[in-house]
Order: C-alpha cells, then structure tokens, then sequence
C-alpha cells in the first residue's frame, strides 16, 4: 500500500498532474489553460512547480507550443492513467464517458489502413462532439517507438514489431488485391497472368525499388513493368483514374479506393500471403479506462462483412 503520509509525496499537489496532463495533451501552456479554465499565468506557474517536483525542464518551447521531453514522456505513462483511476474513484465511475468527455486520441497507422478505418471512426464519433481523432503517418516498424515517445495513444499495423513493454490486439486479417481503370483497361476479371504481365504497373514500397509482387514472380523466372513507385496507396489508386496501369495493394484500402474511384478490384494471378492488422499500445495505458473505450471503438470499427 502507498504510504500516503510519505513526505515527497505530501509534497505534491495532484491539481499538477491535472495540469501536467493537460499540458501532454494540448501542447501548449494557453490551450492548457483555457481546457482547464485557467489564467495563462496561472498554468505558467503550475508549469513552474511541476518543474521543481521533477527536477526537469519537462517543456521546451517550439515555434508552435511546446514538446515534451523524454522525461515527461515517461511521467505521462504512468500519471495519466493514474489519473483516470483517480477520477473514476472520486466521481464513482470507473469507466470514459465519450459522451462528454473533451479528448484527442492520436493513432498512428499507415495510409492504407487509414483509408479502410477513419471513415468507419469518424461516423462512430459523429455523436461526440467532445472526441477529436488524429492520425500520424506510421509503419509495423516505428509505431512501437511512437508509442514509447508518447507520440500516439494506439497503433494498428500488419505484425508490428514490439516489445516487453507494449500490449497487441488482433483485429483482421487482409490480403492483397489488384486494381485498374476499367474504362482505360477493359480487361476480363479475375485477370489472368499474361494480362498481369502485359501492362504496366504502378509499385508501393518504402524503397522505391520492389515489392512482394516482385518477389513471387521472380521466385517463378517472371518480372513485370514497373513505370512508377510511390510510398503511399492512396496515391498510387489516384494515378489509376487517368493512368492505364494496374497497381496492387492490401484487400482493405483496395476495396475503399474502387468505390470511391470507379476502380475494378480483382483477385491478382498469383498466390499471395495473408496477414493479420493488430492494434499496438502501451503497456501502462492498458486499464486506463479511457483507452479501453479507444481500443473498443477500433475493433469495432476494425470488423469487415
């Protein structure tokens, strides 16, 4: 049990972690204190006092507010959800009220799995009107770092790499689809390998240089016409309106792109693998109800017919 007449902690008024979490939140000492109906001078001060209970600057100023530093980011793992088991304590609710919460949830993922998820997100929440969704560009690669930099509440990736100190949920499992202009390409679906091959394509990759297409057909001795790359799936399926290429990308953004862009989607001529989307977060946010609330809301809206 925590000694609760320890004297550093005496020392400590909890009205400053509220302000701490504030200042986490807004990134800046005015939008903190206007969410915490405070004077701006006020804040600053509160600003002042968590820097002598720290012993760290905590908040370095930036051109558009403030950052924390890695100190804080470390402090922010543990206070917030302290305080949300805090708040739940004294208002009797163990739970996040979305209803009337005012919050911003930042997700990191990358730009196909936004297409398939923020649109099911943003209707979800479009009774909330305290709930503000960001997302930050992120990979299976550095959504783990975000996540230890507090720079995003929750990841959703394919096989996101992770640690000890973080905590996955599955969500689906994708696979990958080809997509063309029907009016520029009239080509017959499910399209065939000599068609694949016949016309050009357009590659998604992070070097630019090949994907998984290009390493199954080269474990069969074929290659195919590469005319352009781009790191970004949205941008490839927007080239295909005026473009006659084909380009292929995962199943769920694929599925997104055809109807918004009168695009054909079809199955490639290939055996290609499938793989699961998991969402990633941080151990010590885990029984923060709030997250739980988060974490719900994505799986749901994570769940294709």
């Amino acid at each position: 049990m925590i000694d609760i007449y320890e004297t550093e902690f005496r020392k400590a008024d909890l009205n400053l972690l509220v302000v701490f979490a504030a200042l986490m939140r807004e990134r800046s000492v005015t939008r903190a204190a206007t969410a915490l109906h405070l004077s701006q001078g006020a804040a600053s001060a509160a600003l002042g006092r968590l820097r002598r209970l720290f012993d760290d600057e905590l908040f370095t100023r930036t051109r558009t507010g403030i950052e924390p530093t890695p100190r804080a980011v470390e402090l922010a793992r543990r206070i917030e959800p302290a305080l949300g088991l805090i708040h739940g304590a004294v208002t009797d609710r163990d739970r996040f009220d979305a209803a009337t919460a005012r919050r911003t949830f930042t997700l990191g993922m990358s730009d196909d799995l936004e297409a398939a998820l923020l649109p099911r997100l943003l209707t979800a929440t479009a009774g909330l009107p305290g709930i503000r969704l960001a997302v930050r560009q992120a990979n299976r690669n550095t959504v783990a770092d975000m996540l230890d930099r507090g720079e995003v509440d929750l990841g959703v990736a394919a096989a996101p790499a992770h640690g000890t100190n973080h905590r996955s949920q599955d969500l689906f499992t994708s696979g990958y689809t080809c997509l063309f202009n029907p009016r520029l390409l009239p080509l017959r679906t499910p399209i065939g390998l000599d068609d694949y091959l016949a016309h050009p394509h357009l590659l998604i990759s992070y070097d630019g240089r090949r994907g998984i297409v290009d390493d199954l057909l080269e474990a069969r001795g074929l290659d195919r016409r590469v005319i352009a790359s781009t790191t970004h799936f949205a941008g490839a399926a927007l080239q295909l309106a005026t473009l006659p290429a084909l380009a292929t990308l995962p199943t769920h953004a694929a599925t997104v792109y055809a109807d918004t862009l009168g695009l054909t989607a079809t199955a490639p001529p290939l055996p290609m693998p499938e793989y699961t989307v998991s969402s990633i977060w941080h151990a010590t946010a885990t029984d923060d109800p709030a997250h739980v609330w988060l974490r719900h809301l994505v799986a749901e809206c994570a769940v294709w017919p």
